[in-house]
């Protein structure tokens, strides 16, 4: 390991998830969405920005034609969420009868994930599936789907491979957990 600990802002955060295996078990999920999919033609829409690393590698190990959409959501400022949903960026075409995998960095409370789902739903797809990096399951508030799960981890804040600490962290190539 290259670096076993860093200092974003204010806080020290140690590794918790490498990237071999991140890596091993994104292929993984790549694999098993493959089995379900393929033939389909499905959207993927990563929810962005914390889904974007993840999302490009996991995309990349499905085998299987797609089409991608991405939308902007925000929730959270600093270590902690708003409470509010803010939609900053929507959908960009019609997926009316279309098989939809999202895709999110991590599933916390799942108030975004929940409010992103009932928005989705409105537009009357044919299926709509969730892939997440990480779950926190003492965390989760909200009865949501959870079909393809990379890792349950403890509900303990984590930066890197796309998630931040107030807008740094994104960057780090392996997953850190705040190290208290």
């Amino acid at each position: 390991m290259e670096n076993d600990k860093v200092k974003i802002h204010d806080k020290e955060f140690r590794i918790f998830i490498t990237r071999d295996e991140i890596n091993s078990r994104t292929n993984e999920l790549g694999w098993e969405v493959s089995k379900k999919y393929k033939g389909l033609n499905p959207i993927f829409i990563p929810i962005l920005n914390g889904s974007f690393m993840f999302a490009a590698d996991f995309v990349r190990a499905c085998t299987f034609d797609s089409d991608m959409m991405f939308v902007k959501i925000k929730s959270y400022e600093g270590m902690a969420s708003t409470g509010t949903i803010n939609f900053q960026l929507g959908f960009e075409g019609d997926i009316k009868g279309r098989h939809i995998i999202i895709v999110e960095d991590i599933i916390d409370s799942g108030n975004t994930l929940m409010e992103f789902i009932k928005e989705t739903e409105k537009h009357e797809p044919a299926s709509i599936a969730v892939v997440s990096l990480l779950l926190k399951p003492d965390a989760v508030k909200h009865e949501i789907p959870k079909d393809y799960i990379g890792f349950r981890i403890p509900n303990a804040f984590v930066v890197g491979y796309g998630l931040d600490y107030d807008g740094l962290g994104r960057t780090l190539p392996d997953i850190y957990q705040l190290d208290i």
